[in-house]
Formats: structure tokens, C-alpha cells, sequence
């Protein structure tokens, strides 16, 4: 499959601003490992091969089990979630499939239960980027080159 445009080439300046908001989520208190489980399994929703690779990569670097990103598509079934990681979780697939039923109260109440408000919005806006440079990659044929 070949790449049909490059936007980064064509839009620097719409790339550099979402690697500022990238460098902005970076720099909360999220833990990495929490901020690759979003982008992995908002990755595995959407489709996109090339982030689902890229992520996973970063996750295993920063030092998650593979066993646990083996279990991501399911991880509701999975002893190997906290019941926070479960919450951001459940948050991560609504948000992504917002137009089925939005975040659902019963999600947000839980989320409460293990989250404070602002880490709340910070995984909402790392849900938000990470489902925007999927839609990227997907519709521009984006590909990993070794």
C-alpha cells in the first residue's frame, strides 16, 4: 500500500501542533504505560496497523508485559488489569466509539471512583490524539518503514 499524501509535509504546522499537545500530555502525571494502553487499544478500535505497532513498541520500552498487551482486546475478561486501568479502559472505547452512546454516566461515576477530574480530561485529550493521528495514518496510508 503506498502513502497517498504526506501531512506532515503538507501541513507542518498542523503536525507541530499536535505534537505540542503530545508533548503537553507527556508532561502530566498519566504514567506512560497507562497513556500506551490508551493508544494501543484506541489503535486496535480504529484499525490502524501502523500506530498499534508504533505504541506497542513504546509500551514494551517502557517496560510493559507483553502478556498484558496480548490480553488488550480483551481486557475486561482479564485478571491482568487493575480496576483503574479497567476504568481508563472502558473511558478509552467509549470516547472512541462516541457516537454509539457518548461516555455513559455509569463509565464516568467509575472513572471518579479511581481518577481525579483533571486526570480524567488528560485521558480524554490523549484519547482525542491518538484517534485523530489513527484517522491520519488510516486515510493517508501511513505505513512503518524498518
Amino acid at each position: 500500500m503506498e502513502q497517498r499524501i504526506s501531512i506532515k509535509d503538507l501541513e507542518p504546522n498542523a503536525y507541530k501542533a499536535m505534537f505540542e499537545l503530545e508533548k503537553y500530555i507527556a508532561s502530566t502525571n498519566l504514567s506512560k504505560i497507562l497513556m500506551e494502553l490508551i493508544k494501543i487499544r484506541a489503535s486496535q478500535i480504529n484499525g490502524c496497523a501502523y500506530c498499534i505497532e508504533i505504541h506497542t513498541a513504546d509500551a514494551l520500552k517502557n517496560g510493559e508485559n507483553q502478556k498484558r498487551i496480548f490480553a488488550l482486546s480483551a481486557w475486561w475478561e482479564s485478571p491482568l488489569f487493575s480496576e483503574k486501568e479497567k476504568a481508563v479502559l472502558s473511558i478509552t472505547e467509549e470516547v472512541s466509539f462516541i457516537s454509539k452512546n457518548g461516555l455513559t454516566n455509569r463509565t464516568f461515576q467509575n472513572a471518579k471512583n479511581h481518577l481525579t477530574d483533571n486526570e480524567i480530561a488528560q485521558i480524554i485529550m490523549q484519547i482525542g490524539i491518538i484517534n485523530l493521528w489513527n484517522r491520519i495514518a488510516i486515510s493517508t496510508h501511513m505505513f512503518h518503514k524498518e
